[in-house]
């Protein structure tokens, strides 16, 4: 899910004050991907490392949120923007969750 809104905002920052966040958010959207698909279908390299991954996909989603309450603070009137930050709290616990089943 926030790979998708971050692949579908990325296109639409097109004001000047925001442009310049284009890249990252279309970054940030293919390394959600990425991290994904290490976690469901792990290359050769990462075989036997799951809890490398989990740590990994947990520390890119933390530093996320992170990354948004630093450019925009609490901005309740950015409905998408914290349904996003939820979803990602929701990621972080269930790569926790799933990390302790392992």
């Amino acid at each position: 899910i926030t790979a998708a809104i971050h692949l579908y905002l990325a296109p639409q920052l097109n004001e000047p004050e925001v442009k310049n966040l284009q890249i990252p958010f279309f970054l940030n959207g293919l390394g959600y991907l990425a991290l994904l698909y290490a976690l469901l279908r792990p290359p050769a390299f990462l075989q036997g490392r799951s809890s490398l991954v989990h740590y990994a996909f947990i520390a890119f989603t933390s530093v996320t949120i992170l990354g948004y309450f630093a450019v925009n603070g609490f901005k309740p009137d950015d409905t998408l923007g914290l349904i996003d930050k939820a979803v990602e709290i929701l990621l972080v616990a269930a790569l926790f969750l799933h990390l302790g089943k392992k």
